[in-house]
């Protein structure tokens, strides 16, 4: 009887913990919903409100566009008008001025006429000089219809055509974004964002990406990158620090940005890699992570390594040349077991020279990539293949006898020299390096 009883009590147990965590997972999801409701309802509502703001903003502009037009209108009516009229209003006054004279002169023509005889000699001599005095034979000229102006206004009715036909077409509700984030890949000190479109009927010209510390506040978005490709490396992030990523894009012949992506929250635990300071022949930035080569007064060829074996395999190390110097076959780029020697074309390293030669463990291979120039990106990707048992105590990792396989993948420019390096221990992080004979050359490593 008290198996039994053992056997209920463990199957009532299962089912409780089972219920427990099947309200968890109910209630995960409901808080999913949660979020989604809240998703929609929140940006139907600012969707609302930029409609409403940008067609209020439309109609106080193209008020204020009708009225300035209308006033600039009749403004010009009002001065062809009082030009218009000016001489007008000259003759009549000339006119005037003569009829007050005939009016005058008649008058005293007339009561001429009344005087007695002893008098009417001398007030009809009188008159007839001042009648010769006023020109009666001379009339001023009224211009003709014809010739004065008859003011008019021309409007086009078919500008409300053209108002109506881009008004119907302006503005448009989205339900989703035309791009959104695909991925974020955590590198060291930065973050590689890829993006994608989810509406393949929009011609995108460029993107633009986006970025701020989250949680910051009032803290605004920062552009991190503009142009054509899908994904970019955002540098100098802190790590451990969530950063909110945001993408949109540009349509073709078009000026306006489409919406942004919802924002995508990520951080990088690795720590940014830096180059070890107070290296004799270098100069460094802020960061640590530009590297100038400043002094070649001596003939040997320094190297400057990392502070710390940051490299793990399954990374991309990238070595960003932006300022270069002139070259020598001892110059190299790469990446090593242990720091401290004087060169990275030795045992327990790989590397290449800026002339394009790649070494392995000290051994120049046959295949050779481009020249290192201004611009140039170098690239390190490595992955292990396998262990392998030593063969003897004496077996030499440069000559076949290593412990530890890697695959590694230089690339340079368009090219890419793949090459297996053997090392005697298994190693979970490697450090990088640089060193050049010659100043001038600057190098950024991400």
């Amino acid at each position: 009887m008290s198996v039994e009883v053992d056997l209920l009590l463990a199957e009532a147990k299962e089912s409780i913990e089972a219920a427990q965590n099947y309200r968890s997972e109910l209630q995960q999801r409901l808080n999913g919903l949660n979020q989604a409701r809240k998703q929609v309802r929140g940006s139907s509502g600012q969707a609302r409100e930029a409609l409403r703001r940008h067609f209020h903003e439309l109609q106080a502009a193209a008020s204020r566009l009708l009225s300035d037009r209308l006033a600039s209108l009749l403004g010009e009516v009002d001065a062809i008008e009082a030009d218009s009229v000016k001489p007008l209003d000259e003759c009549q006054s000339l006119i005037e001025h003569g009829v007050g004279q005939a009016d005058t002169l008649l008058r005293e023509g007339e009561a001429a006429l009344r005087c007695g005889l002893g008098e009417k000699e001398d007030q009809l001599g009188i008159f007839t000089k001042k009648a010769l005095h006023i020109q009666l034979d001379s009339l001023p000229e009224v211009p003709a219809l014809v010739d004065v102006p008859c003011v008019s206004a021309q409007l086009d009715d078919s500008l409300l055509g053209l108002l109506r036909e881009r008004v119907t077409r302006h503005g448009s509700v989205s339900s989703h974004p035309p791009v959104q984030i695909e991925e974020l890949q955590e590198r060291p000190g930065s973050m590689l964002v890829r993006w994608c479109k989810v509406d393949e009927d929009f011609a995108a010209a460029d993107y633009r990406l986006q970025f701020r510390r989250s949680g910051s506040g009032g803290s605004l978005y920062e552009d991190a990158y503009i142009g054509r490709d899908s994904e970019f490396l955002v540098l100098h992030l802190d790590p451990h620090t969530e950063q909110l990523f945001r993408v949109c894009a540009r349509g073709e012949g078009r000026t306006e940005w489409s919406p942004w992506s919802i924002p995508q929250a990520g951080y990088t635990t690795l720590a940014p890699h830096e180059w070890r300071p107070s290296s004799d022949g270098y100069i460094l930035s802020s960061r640590r992570n530009i590297a100038l080569r400043n002094d070649s007064t001596h003939t040997r060829c320094p190297v400057l390594y990392s502070n710390a074996p940051t490299y793990f395999c399954g990374q991309t190390l990238t070595f960003k040349i932006s300022a270069a110097g002139q070259m020598d076959k001892r110059d190299s780029l790469g990446v090593c077991v242990d720091s401290g020697k004087d060169s990275l074309q030795r045992d327990q390293a790989v590397c290449i020279s800026t002339n394009g030669a790649v070494f392995v463990n000290g051994k120049e291979m046959t295949n050779q990539l481009p020249s290192i120039s201004l611009g140039s990106a170098v690239t390190f990707d490595m992955e292990v293949v396998n262990l392998f048992p030593l063969s003897n105590s004496n077996s030499n990792p440069g000559d076949g006898g290593g412990s530890f396989k890697l695959r590694v993948t230089i690339g340079s420019g368009s090219r890419e020299v793949v090459c297996d390096w053997l090392v005697d221990q298994a190693v979970d992080c490697l450090y990088f390096g640089c060193s050049f004979v010659h100043s001038g050359w600057k190098v950024l490593v991400f």
